[in-house]
């Protein structure tokens, strides 16, 4: 059965001094690391907000309970001084507000959402529930406390609304060779296969899909995409792009087991891979990509992802009745 089609909208754009609402929707994070990535969005410019409860450790590993996560979520999109909800990290307890989460509330304040990891589900979500593009970039307590943590110009355009591109220098390479268009679409891998049989399967059919991981085995990353083509989610997609499936790594192993495993799981598979992207677990400079939006992989000779749409729009415009459908139709 095909996906209802969702019209695209645009959350509104966000000026290089925005105020950034920052929320710990599943697991909690050091201390150390907050006031670090604070220091640098306040270095670059942005006014950071924390919300109520962003600070709160437990119970177990989670940061507050759902009731309190939920509501710092909510109140993060409908807080008027910020233009902007970034998470403080991934972790794990998100996929517990999946089936709470107000999307009437959320949908009276559009706003780009940052976030990766655990955070994949709450974003596809608004994306195909909502037609709100998805932000899979750098997060507070994992990546701005670090010097070197994020890949600005990514970032920035993604913030700011303009289409950009990333290739080699962002660690992309080729693995099967070909040219593919569609709408940008993924996540952490394991996430996407823990939604497998929940009312958020992931909506994958003709996409342009991203996948990423960390700390997996060469044969549990082939699981996972056995997995994915068994349930359907990998039909019509036209084209993979992996990301720098950080530790992704058996002891012992050939280097390049994880690339083989991965093209053992696709065989058959027509087109264009690349595998390398530096975007979500990454060793450094965390790339922005926008999900939601027409994007192109280029795998020949040398492999480029280029961004063709802005996922915000400019002051003074409307957000509504726009482009497209999250699916790339006209509507």
């Amino acid at each position: 059965m095909a996906a209802r089609r969702v019209l695209m909208r645009e959350p509104p754009a966000a000026a290089g001094s925005a105020g950034i609402s920052l929320v710990a929707p599943a697991s909690f994070a050091r201390s150390e690391r907050i006031k670090g990535g604070i220091k640098a969005l306040r270095a670059l410019g942005f006014a950071p907000r924390l919300a109520a409860h962003a600070l709160q450790r437990g119970p177990i590993y989670f940061a507050g309970t759902p009731q309190q996560r939920l509501a710092d979520l909510h109140d993060a999109f409908a807080d008027t001084s910020t233009s902007a909800v970034m998470c403080l990290r991934g972790g794990y307890g998100s996929n517990y507000l999946l089936d709470r989460l107000d999307l009437n509330r959320i949908a009276r304040h559009p706003k780009p959402f940052f976030a990766y990891s655990d955070l994949t589900a709450v974003q596809l979500r608004l994306l195909d529930e909502l037609g709100w593009p998805a932000f899979h970039g750098p997060m507070l307590a994992a990546d701005f406390f670090l010097k070197d943590g994020v890949h600005m110009e990514s970032f920035r355009a993604a913030l700011s609304g303009r289409p950009y591109g990333v290739g080699a220098t962002e660690g992309l390479r080729p693995l099967q060779a070909g040219t593919a268009r569609g709408i940008l679409y993924g996540g952490c891998l394991s996430i996407l296969v823990s939604l497998l049989g929940t009312p958020w399967e992931p909506r994958t059919e003709g996409k342009l899909l991203f996948l990423e991981d960390v700390g997996v085995k060469p044969y549990q990353v082939d699981r996972m995409i056995w997995q994915l083509r068994r349930a359907g989610k990998l039909r019509g997609v036209r084209g993979i792009v992996f990301g720098e499936m950080l530790e992704c790594v058996s002891k012992d192993a050939p280097a390049d087991l994880l690339q083989d495993a991965i093209l053992n799981a696709l065989q058959g598979f027509k087109g264009p891979i690349a595998i390398g992207l530096r975007s979500g677990h990454v060793s450094r400079q965390n790339v922005t990509l926008t999900f939601g939006v027409k994007a192109e992989l280029r795998a020949r000779p040398q492999a480029r992802l280029e961004i063709l749409e802005s996922a915000l729009r400019k002051a003074g415009t409307s957000g509504l009745g726009n482009r497209k459908c999250t699916d790339g139709t006209r509507w």
